[in-house]
């Protein structure tokens, strides 16, 4: 199973860079190139724990849905969403939140396999371990970019 490995600093508070981490809107606007939508369950706002979203999006060519639901929460240090429903077999995504002296080190853990059997692992290795990676990496230089102006407010404080 591909694992993702990802640390990012953000030099703003752990409470903010978790809760950016949980909105729904802000994760909207990070993949706004894939045309991502939230069309059932938490639509918007912050995701809680054992909350769903389903999203849809068009990854590879191809309108993708995914839902997810979240499995785990001790705010401020770190939530899990898993896949219950989507194009992968199975999908995990643990993000942690470390306190450090001039801001917070966000941590994902981001597991995924494939279906189709060897064909799945091919494609893993050629070309989507690489793709997810960079969807991610997106996705946190939008949080780090809100958490660390002015903008957190526009997505925290509605």
């Amino acid at each position: 199973m591909p694992t993702i490995h990802l640390t990012t600093f953000v030099a703003a508070p752990p409470e903010r860079v978790f809760d950016l981490a949980r909105s729904v809107d802000l994760h909207r606007k990070s993949m706004a190139h894939t045309d991502e939508q939230a069309i059932a369950g938490t639509t918007s706002g912050l995701i809680g724990l054992d909350e769903t979203v389903t999203w849809k999006a068009k990854h590879l060519m191809k309108n993708r849905v995914l839902k997810t639901r979240v499995t785990a929460m001790t705010r401020p240090l770190s939530f899990t969403d898993e896949m219950v429903e989507g194009v992968f077999r199975s999908m995990k995504h643990e993000h942690y939140f470390k306190k450090i002296d001039n801001g917070t080190l966000q941590i994902d853990l981001f597991y995924f396999e494939s279906p189709f059997g060897v064909l799945g692992k091919l494609v893993n290795q050629l070309y989507l371990s690489q793709y997810m990676k960079n969807l991610l990496e997106m996705r946190n230089q939008m949080i780090k970019e809100y958490a660390e102006s002015d903008k957190w407010k526009f997505i925290l404080d509605k």
